[in-house]
């Protein structure tokens, strides 16, 4: 108890740490509470840091930033008339096909798995055969009542999904319009003096920004190369294919390993056995290796390097608690979590030398 007492009088009698924890509670608070509600604020903030990157090269060249605002947010809305008038219907289309070959395709694994106990006596019996298929089979019923349930509440997302598409542009307009005016409105509203909870966000604010710009990135060329090599390749729903390997890299190590599952049952019921299976399934492999060993550390050299144990840890914990979203910040989240860690015994083992403390001023 005196240990826990001691610990409690060291850390809440200095006002920094009281300020930036009140902060970070006061975060975790709203997105508890609000989250769901806030998602196109979310993405249009998303947009806001890939976009503002490309207005500050711009501003170096000696463009005003309102022009490079302009300039920049025109180019985004090209892409995004492009993405929703040619890339999302050949999708729609892939997708489409695909679920409608899903009965030939199940009923050759049921054969290929009512072969097993014939070629493999002693590895598979019928009875553990027979109850694999109605697993699967259970599992295929329960994902199709879900996407039954889905379509009937299409006509809603439909209108939701439209709202958003009018209402993040926007809102990712402003935030790069008004950058400094929002930073500053919210500046002014917190305590003056906060340069334990300055230094924290300047070192998050820096991994946000590189972490979303690089991700961004990265599901751009891992998606476009592997549908360049799926299509020479002559791979069936080449562009789907590609399109969830490139997302794929949003859950890092996990999302490989799921989305591998697919391009290979789709590749075996298009060529079986052979050698043009082996090379597809060579060819990934590469891309994914390039992608680990290659371009993600030119990509993210400026984010702070996590051991995947705590990568792993941060996508199960703040996925679980945020869906989608968590998943795709969990990396930032946790930075976030070790920017905290790091600060703050650093400052108070400089109180215990005498030192003065120096965290960043304000902003």
């Amino acid at each position: 108890m005196n240990i826990l007492r001691e610990w409690y009088h060291r850390y809440s009698s200095d006002p920094q740490v009281v300020i930036l924890a009140l902060l970070l509670i006061a975060g975790f608070v709203v997105m508890a509470t609000l989250g769901e509600m806030l998602i196109p604020v979310l993405v249009g903030i998303i947009i806001a840091y890939l976009l503002d990157g490309l207005v500050e090269k711009s501003r170096k060249l000696g463009v005003p930033r309102l022009s490079a605002v302009a300039l920049v947010f025109i180019l985004f809305l090209t892409f995004l008339v492009f993405a929703t008038l040619w890339l999302i219907p050949r999708l729609w289309a892939q997708l489409t096909q695909l679920v409608g070959q899903l009965p030939y395709i199940i009923a050759s694994g049921q054969e290929l798995l009512l072969q097993l106990p014939v070629k493999y006596p002693n590895l598979f019996s019928e009875q553990q055969v027979t109850d694999l298929i109605a697993a699967i089979r259970g599992d295929i019923t329960a994902l199709g009542q879900q996407v039954l349930s889905l379509s009937l509440a299409s006509v809603v997302g439909l209108i939701t999904l439209m709202v958003y598409i009018i209402l993040v542009p926007v809102l990712a307009f402003f935030f790069l319009k008004d950058k400094q005016r929002i930073l500053h409105w919210f500046s002014e509203r917190l305590p003056q003096e906060r340069p334990l909870a300055n230094q924290v966000w300047r070192d998050v604010n820096l991994q946000i920004s590189n972490y979303v710009r690089g991700k961004v990135w990265e599901i751009s060329i891992v998606g476009g190369v592997t549908f360049t090599t799926f299509s020479l390749m002559g791979l069936q729903y080449a562009l789907l294919l590609a399109t969830m390997v490139g997302l794929s890299v949003i859950v890092p190590y996990i999302g490989a390993a799921v989305v591998t599952v697919p391009v290979a049952i789709i590749a075996w019921f298009q060529w079986g056995w052979n050698a043009d299976f082996g090379w597809l399934l060579f060819a990934y492999g590469v891309i994914q290796a390039l992608d680990g060993y290659l371009l993600v550390p030119l990509l993210f050299s400026e984010v702070v390097d996590l051991h995947p144990v705590a990568i792993i840890i941060a996508i199960l914990v703040f996925g679980g608690l945020w869906g989608f979203w968590g998943v795709f910040f969990a990396i930032p989240l946790a930075t976030l979590v070790q920017a905290v860690i790091k600060a703050w015994p650093m400052k108070f083992r400089d109180d215990q030398e005498g030192k003065p403390v120096v965290a960043g001023g304000n902003e």
